[in-house]
């Protein structure tokens, strides 16, 4: 498998040009599951297998569970500002250097885990009670300087989830 399909294994995310309620819908969906899709990959995991990296300069599977964590605490972070203030520039972070620290390479997995279950229970009743318009308010993102849409983030950030699940998966099953 090349490298582009390993770093990509569901290819890059797609957003709609029209976005419709039924994408939003799939999308929160794809957010509420997430969580008991990774804890049901990685829960009966050794020390050893949580080792496991999903291509070979990519992160181990602890390392991937606490990304999700650190990455989806930003987003809800994110939406809340786009929410409260007017197109605010959000602070982006290293995911890289996050990835290293020991809250991430050492923290127990179950409890990964469950923190990802709380973020993801709080993300999505947030995000049921929005109204269309609270979805087309948008954030300023420095990286490139572009501006998000909340509809655009969720998107993304649904993609996200499918995109890290398949690199435990892939890690799994390739044992880099």
């Amino acid at each position: 498998m090349d490298m582009e399909t390993l770093k990509y294994p569901i290819g890059k995310p797609k957003i709609p040009k029209k976005i419709e309620p039924g994408h939003i819908e799939a999308w929160i969906q794809s957010i509420r599951q997430f969580p008991s899709l990774i804890t049901k990959e990685v829960t009966p995991l050794t020390d050893k297998e949580l080792r496991y990296k999903y291509r070979p300069e990519g992160w181990t599977i602890q390392q991937v569970v606490g990304h999700c964590v650190d990455s989806h605490m930003n987003s809800v972070t994110r939406f809340k500002l786009a929410l409260t203030e007017d197109n605010p520039t959000i602070k982006p972070y290293d995911e890289a250097m996050w990835a290293e620290l020991s809250d991430t390479v050492n923290y127990s997995i179950q409890r990964a885990t469950k923190l990802l279950a709380g973020i993801h229970q709080r993300w999505v009743f947030l995000l049921e009670q929005l109204e269309t318009s609270q979805l087309q308010r948008t954030y300023m993102h420095p990286d490139g300087n572009e501006c998000i849409s909340l509809n655009e983030s969720l998107a993304i950030y649904a993609w996200h989830c499918k995109h890290h699940l398949q690199h435990i998966i892939n890690a799994k099953a390739f044992k880099y």
